[in-house]
């Protein structure tokens, strides 16, 4: 038996419970992989709430969360390129929030050594879906890209990409995140009223492209400033995606292992920086997402599921001397 975060009906988090279910075996081209950590995210808090009932039903006892980091403990028939004890990075809709997760070997890339597993784990969450909100604006070297909520999980990573290809980031936050926004080299400026005035004053020549994280009129302000539809992505509004005809890219349209890996190694380089808010127990899921709800969260909250200071311990009782992910 091993432990997994339940919801027996749609509700606020005080629905979740932590139930002993059997432990998965892995099918034909599967993994079993032992979760460290898992994220948790926004988008569970409406599957949670049945915000999404209508498109992306619930099956009552329904699993949670999505993105997890863990150990390879055992791999299925025909599955190549992964052995027990490799460190690996994976997407598992609706299971992540577990002690043991059976997946399919295609949704999991290795974790590179020295990248820690709660920069690992969001990857193939946030960061796919940064990835694909900075694909679709398609951002040049020179010019000036507003990206939404930019302290935030999804915002911080997009931010940091559109830099990469050579872009100034404007990005809009809270006071409290503006020191912080700084360090990573982003222009930053007051969410909430009067914000257009703002992104003006501090793009006085315009602005080319607008990556959207948070929703709430951020749309309606890229339009306003003129930027071309084409330019603008958003991964928080769907009708303005219809209205607008706005891209509306994330991780769906992105996620493959390979990817993974790339976004991995720009870590692992001190490229990309993934700040982790808060670390909290399995057993405390329920507080995590009370805190995601108040949106005011810099970078990522995770759930850790093997203790920090039992980690070493637990992986040499499962795997004894045997190095990870060697080379």
């Amino acid at each position: 038996m091993s432990r997994a975060v339940r919801f027996d009906g749609y509700g606020g988090p005080e629905v979740l419970r932590i139930a002993e279910v059997p432990k998965p075996v892995p099918g034909p081209g599967q993994l079993l992989v032992r979760t460290v950590v898992a994220p948790i995210n926004p988008g569970e808090i409406g599957i949670r709430e049945g915000a999404f009932a209508d498109i992306w039903p619930a099956t009552f006892p329904e699993g949670q969360g999505n993105d997890f980091a863990g150990w390879v403990v055992s791999t299925g028939e025909g599955v190549t390129g992964f052995a027990a004890g490799d460190e690996v990075i994976g997407f598992a809709p609706r299971a992540a929030q577990a002690d043991y997760v059976a997946l399919d070997a295609d949704a999991v890339a290795l974790k590179p050594v020295g990248v820690s597993w709660e920069e690992a784990a969001p990857l193939p969450a946030v960061g796919v879906t940064a990835w694909a909100a900075v694909d679709a604006v398609q951002p040049r070297p020179g010019e000036i890209v507003v990206v939404s909520a930019a302290a935030g999980g999804v915002g911080v990573l997009a931010a940091q990409l559109v830099r990469l290809r050579g872009a100034t980031v404007v990005g809009t936050a809270g006071g409290h995140n503006f020191d912080f926004l700084r360090s990573l080299g982003i222009v930053p400026v007051s969410h909430g009223p009067g914000l257009a005035e703002e992104i003006r004053k501090a793009a006085p020549d315009g602005v080319d492209a607008y990556i959207d994280t948070f929703g709430r009129g951020n749309v309606d302000i890229a339009i306003a400033l003129g930027v071309p539809a084409h330019r603008i992505n958003t991964v928080a509004d769907p009708l303005a995606v219809r209205r607008y005809g706005v891209h509306g890219r994330a991780q769906e349209d992105a996620f493959s292992p390979v990817l993974v890996a790339e976004l991995a190694d720009l870590v692992a380089r001190g490229l990309l920086v993934v700040p982790i808010s808060t670390v909290y127990p399995l057993e405390r899921v329920g507080e995590a997402y009370v805190e995601l709800a108040r949106r005011h969260t810099r970078g990522k909250i995770v759930l850790s599921l093997v203790p920090e200071a039992d980690r070493e311990r637990e992986r040499r009782a499962l795997f004894g001397d045997r190095s990870s992910n060697p080379t």
